[in-house]
């Protein structure tokens, strides 16, 4: 029922963003992994400025209200540059899986800060169904067994969680911000203050640029985190998330492990088993569950464009009216 501008929005995020476990793995044989994602941003940043001062109206590129310095700092600070430095900092402590698990956490986190941050966006009950059955296919895409997650490499989990809810965080405030800046600007101004965090991260820990081997395959890695999955994936994604909300927004990350694990399949020659292909189908019933409340919210619309037979047997099946059909089920 969303747009195709959204819908095409979700998908390059979902794409993009899953293809960065594919990118990362490979990447990370060549850079310490917060130096990495600081290059990520670098390259980024410098894409979407150039793109935003090509195709941008000068006066729509300046920041005019506090709303729109508020949205660049939660989009720089902690839905790009935390939750990313976070995430690749954990990484090193815990599988891909567990990681993958643990970071699709953000829709469960994103509701709840939603109801204390904002005023337009809630999560029936329906709605908190289908994001746990959402979340549970993904934890049988990835493979993940319970005592992995409870067991070892607390402190990594702990630093991915903490990176999950800085997406989380970070995407609600933006929405909070009620800037009056486009996605692509909001996002083109954010990502050096993201590069210039993550660098700070990386020069704390001890990273250098002399650890970093600079063959051609690390090379097209770089490229791609940067360009796909930095440039385009978040024009997308903060474009995804103005369009549709916050909440609606985290669920490209119950996706992005879908992308992860067909990715390493087709490009690594990792396997497919059938709880996988269940995981997928279980994600998917998540989301029809979602949709399905949005597609009753949006009936008696739909029925009002048909033919006025049409709509009066529709109106009318089994004796019972939309209004009462939608009152039965109002949460």
């Amino acid at each position: 029922m969303v747009g195709k501008r959204s819908l095409v929005f979700f998908a390059l995020a979902s794409v993009f963003f899953g293809g960065v476990f594919v990118a990362a793995k490979a990447g990370l044989s060549y850079f310490p992994p917060l130096l990495f994602v600081a290059l990520r941003f670098d390259v980024a940043a410098v894409v979407l400025l150039g793109y935003v001062v090509l195709t941008t109206a000068r006066e729509d590129l300046l920041p005019s209200t506090r709303g729109d310095v508020a949205g660049i700092v939660a989009t720089g600070v902690l839905a790009i540059g935390l939750a990313n430095g976070l995430l690749f900092v954990g990484q090193q402590y815990v599988s891909s899986a567990v990681g993958s698990i643990i970071f699709s956490l953000s829709p469960i986190f994103t509701p709840l800060l939603a109801a204390f941050l904002l005023s337009d966006e809630r999560l029936s009950r329906r709605g908190g169904v289908g994001v746990l059955v959402g979340l549970l296919g993904v934890a049988l895409v990835v493979g993940v067994d319970p005592e992995s997650l409870i067991g070892g490499g607390v402190v990594g989990k702990a630093v991915i969680l903490a990176g999950a809810a800085s997406a989380a965080l970070g995407g609600v405030l933006i929405r909070r911000a009620d800037g009056t800046l486009s996605s692509t600007v909001r996002t083109a101004w954010a990502l050096p203050v993201s590069a210039l965090l993550v660098h700070g991260m990386s020069l704390g820990a001890g990273e250098s640029l002399a650890a970093v081997s600079w063959t051609p395959a690390a090379v097209v890695a770089l490229g791609y985190v940067g360009v796909l999955a930095g440039a385009v994936a978040y024009i997308a994604y903060f474009g995804l998330l103005d369009d549709v909300g916050a909440i609606r927004a985290s669920l490209v990350f119950y996706v992005s492990p879908v992308v992860a694990t067909l990715g390493g399949w087709a490009l690594l020659g990792e396997s497919i088993s059938l709880t996988t292909i269940a995981g997928f189908g279980v994600i998917f019933a998540g989301f029809a569950v979602l949709g399905s409340e949005e597609l009753e919210g949006r009936l008696p619309e739909l029925v009002a464009r048909l033919p006025t037979g049409e709509s009066s047997m529709m109106l009318t099946d089994g004796g019972r009216d939309t209004e009462s059909r939608s009152g039965c089920d109002a949460d």
